[in-house]
C-alpha cells in the first residue's frame, strides 16, 4: 500500500470529495446569489492515520511532495494550506486534531476551473469527521472549506465550490440559494449531457488577482446602490445609475442571477442552453473574466450541431468551457471541437465524460 510507504504505517480511514463544474451561475455566489454546479466524475481522496510524531505529515501523489508540520509552523502556501485551514478551523469548533498522516490521491484537474481546492478541503473534513467521528454535517462542512480558502489560501470566494463538491453528484444539478443555503437536486434538461473541455490556459484567483477585485467592485456597486448585496436586484436597468466598470459588473450579477432562475423555471434544452451562451457573453462583456482561448473555445462549440450551448465555467481568467449537448453525443461533438480548436492555433483536452485509459 502506498501510504504505507511513506508513512510507516496503515490508514484508519479514507474520504473523496468531487471537483465541480458551474452551468450557471458564475460570480453570484459572493453576492448572495443563485448557482446551478453539478459534480464531475473526478475525485480527490484523502486516506488519513495517525501519526508517530508531533507533527502532520501529509505528502500529496500528483506532486510526489512529502510536507511537514507542526502546529507551531508558518502555514506555507502549497496545497497543504487548504488542508492546514481545515485543521485550525476544525479545532475552533471545538475538536482537537492529533498528528497526523494524510495521503492524497486526486485526478480533478488543477487550474482549469474545476474546484480542485474545494475537492481537496471537503475531502479533508470526510476524512477528518470519519477519523474523530465529529457531528458536523455537510453543510457546516462546505461552510468551513469556505473559510479555509478565504483565511488561509487569500481568496475572497464564495460558497458554490465547497457546497457543490459537498452535495453535489454527477446525475443532477445542485440548484442553490447562496444566501439562505437552501438547495435542492435538479434533472438535467431531457436529452442532454455535459460536455467539458480545457482550453489549455490555466487560471490563477489566488490572492492578487481579477478575482479578489471583482468582488470588491460589487461590493462598492451594492453600498452604492443601498442593498445589502446584488442579489438584492433584479432589474438591470437599476444598475445603469453606476460609474463604470461598476455598471458593467453589476448587470453580469443581476442577469446572471436571472438566468438560473429561467432555467430552473423552464429546463428545456433549448431555453437552457441559450441562457448559457447568453452567460458567456455577459462574463466576456460585461464582467471581464475571459481570455482569447475560452472565447475561442465557446464559440466553436456554440457553433456545432448537436450543442445547446457553451461558456466558460468557474472563475474564469483561463480555464474551461462546459457545454450542454445532446445526449450520446458528446465523444463526436468534442472530437471536432478540439481539431477546430488546434486548427486555431490552441490546445485542448476533454475533461467530461472522463476518458478510461485501459
Amino acid at each position: 500500500m502506498k501510504f504505507q510507504r511513506v508513512f510507516g504505517t496503515l490508514p484508519k480511514t479514507q474520504a473523496s470529495a468531487p471537483g465541480r463544474v458551474n452551468l450557471l451561475g458564475e460570480h453570484t455566489d459572493y453576492n448572495h446569489g443563485f448557482v446551478l454546479p453539478t459534480a464531475i466524475p473526478q475525485r480527490t481522496t484523502v486516506q488519513i492515520g495517525l501519526s508517530s510524531d508531533d507533527r502532520h505529515h501529509f505528502y500529496s501523489a500528483e506532486y510526489d511532495e512529502l510536507i511537514n508540520f507542526s502546529d507551531d509552523d508558518t502555514i506555507p502556501q502549497t496545497f497543504v494550506t487548504y488542508i492546514c485551514g481545515c485543521i485550525r478551523l476544525v479545532e475552533k469548533e471545538g475538536y482537537k486534531i492529533p498528528p497526523i498522516n494524510l495521503y492524497i490521491t486526486s485526478n480533478v484537474p488543477i487550474g482549469v476551473g474545476l474546484s480542485s481546492s474545494a475537492a481537496l478541503e471537503i475531502a479533508t473534513l470526510r476524512g477528518l469527521r470519519a477519523l474523530l467521528d465529529f457531528p458536523l454535517d455537510d453543510v457546516r462542512l462546505a461552510q468551513i472549506g469556505q473559510l479555509a480558502e478565504i483565511r488561509y489560501a487569500g481568496l475572497n470566494c464564495g460558497i458554490m465550490d465547497q457546497m457543490a463538491s459537498s452535495l453535489a453528484d454527477t446525475n443532477t444539478m445542485l440548484f442553490l440559494d447562496t444566501r439562505t443555503l437552501k438547495y435542492r437536486p435538479l434533472p438535467f434538461p431531457a436529452g442532454t449531457e455535459i460536455l467539458v473541455i480545457d482550453s489549455g490556459e490555466t487560471h490563477q484567483l489566488a490572492a492578487g488577482s481579477g478575482y479578489n477585485k471583482r468582488r470588491a467592485e460589487c461590493e462598492e456597486s451594492a453600498r452604492i446602490l443601498g442593498v445589502k448585496a446584488l442579489r438584492d436586484i433584479a432589474d438591470p436597468k437599476a444598475v445603469e445609475v453606476l460609474p463604470e466598470p461598476l455598471k458593467r459588473r453589476s448587470r453580469h450579477v443581476v442577469t446572471e442571477n436571472n438566468r438560473v432562475l429561467q432555467a430552473v423555471k423552464s429546463l428545456s434544452a433549448e431555453h437552457f442552453g441559450q441562457l448559457i451562451n447568453a452567460s458567456h457573453a455577459s462574463l466576456r462583456d460585461d464582467y471581464e473574466v475571459s481570455v482569447p482561448a475560452v472565447d475561442a473555445l465557446a464559440a466553436i462549440l456554440q457553433s456545432i450541431p448537436g450543442v445547446f450551448g457553451a461558456k466558460l465555467t468557474g472563475g474564469g481568467f483561463g480555464g474551461a468551457c462546459v457545454a450542454l449537448v445532446e445526449s450520446g453525443k458528446a465523444d463526436v461533438i468534442a472530437s471536432e471541437a478540439i481539431d477546430r480548436y488546434q486548427r486555431a492555433g490552441y490546445t485542448g483536452r476533454v475533461l467530461v465524460p472522463e476518458v478510461k485509459l485501459n
